[in-house]
């Protein structure tokens, strides 16, 4: 218990700091494992505090998006589907505020990254376990309440999935967690032994993600080192990294000649720059299962309702009946909220993360594990262009945590407090 209380925010509850980390550690293998903690280390951030959740200001666009998607289940085509799919949304909106005191310093944010990361172990070990040695389940705990559906193989055949349900989902989760483990990697004051563990993990995680054979999870590996760095290594950093993945590139674009094409696909494995120009499926894919086709019927959806949207999950129902394709989500977030509860709460909520993003950058990222925690919001909001990871509930709380601790970092009350502590006089004797 003592060792779990270092590095507790003098904002944050003994029992909460205790449940908070634990539950962090336990989330990358189950999201109800990791709620049976959050949910408490919750209800203690949020009793007590001297400020109510209306007297934030960053809360207001998640108060206006709440009312808006509850006023939009009224009218939603399958009504029942809309309240249920609240879910993936109002809770969130309160653990925003209530995860803020267990992130509010830097040391708190730090020690929670590599919670984090210590319990990407299991994701990791499990991942390579179904490829290299045929680990397959159903595996249950506590008798069926927890079952972990790991396919031998992966899921797809030959994509690294472990303990998620999705070789996509899994990378996200990796793509997440790959700062916060460079952080660790590069932070000062490891001895000998720290850092050869760390550096084993950092290499199971890049191996891992690489095998999960995501080209968003390949993008991040490449996206995240310059920034989590930070900019006094990019004058070297960024042209050996163009040296390096120039092969890449004219292995996969399109109109590179021959002469120079060629030579970089020797260079380049196989299953890579295959995986990069979409060789697997001859060039052509049908044109209702691509991107394109999605975002196309996406847009139409919000045209014909943008105000209060169709409901959740709207998308996985009509476009097979337009399209002849089933598609479970729109592969982009600010049109899957659009069309799900219309324009006004997808403007609110993008230009939340975008406004808690920019203004956090720009007030100056204090430290390396800050600058990891802001990449890994970052490349979380990236993926969210072409994916929707955040289904998976325990991407979900993760990404809202990430975005407490942003927002955390704006507050300086504590600061302040400690000022006016000092400059306060002294009483008078016998005061």
């Amino acid at each position: 218990m003592v060792w779990l209380d270092q590095g507790r925010p003098s904002s944050a509850s003994s029992p909460g700091w205790r449940c908070f980390q634990l539950g962090l550690f336990l989330l990358p293998s189950s999201a109800l494992l990791g709620s049976l903690l959050l949910f408490p280390a919750l209800l203690y951030g949020s009793a007590g505090r001297d400020r109510p959740y209306w007297r934030d200001p960053w809360n207001a666009p998640l108060l206006m998006s709440a009312g808006l998607m509850i006023l939009g289940c009224f009218q939603a085509n399958d009504q029942a589907l809309a309240w249920v799919g609240l879910g993936n949304w109002i809770p969130f909106f309160w653990g925003f505020w209530g995860f803020q005191p267990y992130v509010l310093s830097g040391e708190a944010r730090r020690r929670c990254a590599l919670w984090l990361v210590a319990g990407t172990v299991p994701v990791v070990i499990t991942g390579l376990g179904q490829l290299w040695w045929g680990w397959q389940g159903p595996w249950q705990l506590l008798g069926g309440l927890i079952v972990w559906f790991m396919a031998a193989g992966g899921r797809p055949e030959g994509r690294l999935s472990g303990l998620f349900d999705y070789a996509n989902i899994a990378s996200a989760w990796l793509a997440l967690v790959w700062p916060l483990t460079l952080a660790a990697l590069v932070q000062q004051g490891l001895n000998r032994w720290r850092r050869c563990v760390v550096l084993l993990l950092a290499v199971l995680v890049v191996l891992a993600l690489v095998l999960t054979e995501s080209r968003n999870g390949w993008g991040s590996l490449v996206l995240v080192v310059p920034l989590v760095l930070g900019p006094p290594s990019w004058p070297w950093l960024i042209p050996v990294m163009v040296v390096a993945l120039l092969p890449v590139l004219l292995s996969v674009l399109p109109g590179v000649p021959l002469s120079l094409q060629d030579p970089a696909r020797t260079l380049v494995p196989e299953n890579l720059w295959a995986r990069l120009s979409d060789s697997q499926y001859g060039g052509e894919r049908v044109l209702a299962s691509t991107r394109i086709s999605q975002w196309n019927v996406a847009l139409q959806l919000i045209g014909e309702r943008p105000w209060l949207g169709w409901g959740a999950a709207a998308f996985s129902v009509i476009y097979p009946l337009r399209t002849g394709q089933w598609h479970g989500h729109a592969h982009n977030l600010p049109l899957e909220l659009a069309i799900s509860h219309g324009l006004p709460v997808a403007v609110l909520l993008v230009g939340f993360v975008l406004a808690l993003l920019l203004v956090s950058l720009r007030l100056g990222l204090s430290g390396l594990f800050d600058r990891a925690w802001w990449t890994a919001m970052f490349v979380l909001m990236v993926l969210h262009g072409t994916d929707l990871p955040f289904f998976d509930s325990r991407l979900n709380i993760a990404g809202w945590i990430l975005l407490a601790g942003l927002r955390a970092s704006l507050s300086f009350e504590p600061l302040r407090s400690e000022v006016s502590e000092q400059l306060r006089p002294e009483p008078a004797p016998g005061a």
